[in-house]
């Protein structure tokens, strides 16, 4: 194989990885709050309702991401199925501008452009996460 697809193809992997540990994580959390409320008899402060409103708007955020994040992995490993990097990135920018995510390019952006523009999304998954973390951790204590 050659170089562009195999670090396609390992960057799809970890970005799959990525972006499905934080949806599980906030899944989980979801699912156990009712049950964690009820267990611990919380009682309400404006403090802990701000957090939970909070924790509850960067888990719905960090699921979004993971979502935009699992789509591009499956980009990557279309552009890793392509003999060329250059074929590869045709082929994943016709197939943005036919769901009309982004107009046509001019020109095709490298391996090392688009995996940077990911790792961007990823860092912004990242924060979401952190700060439903932060939140639900302020929401329990109070």
């Amino acid at each position: 194989m050659s170089a562009h697809r195999d670090k396609a193809e390992a960057f799809a992997a970890s970005l799959m990885t990525q972006a499905v540990w934080p949806l599980l994580l906030v899944l989980a959390a979801l699912v156990a709050a009712p049950v964690i409320a009820v267990a611990a008899q919380l009682q309400t402060t404006m403090l802990s309702a701000a957090a939970w409103l909070i924790a509850a708007a960067s888990g719905v955020v960090t699921l979004a991401l993971s979502a935009l994040l699992t789509f591009d992995a499956l980009l990557f490993w279309l552009m890793a199925s392509h003999i060329s990097e250059a074929a590869g990135g045709a082929s994943v920018d016709d197939v943005l501008a036919r769901m009309r995510v982004k107009p046509a390019a001019a020109g095709i952006r490298s391996l090392d452009r688009r995996i940077a523009g990911t790792q961007r999304l990823l860092m912004k998954q990242r924060i979401a996460l952190g700060l439903f973390v932060a939140a639900s951790l302020v929401a329990l204590s109070f």
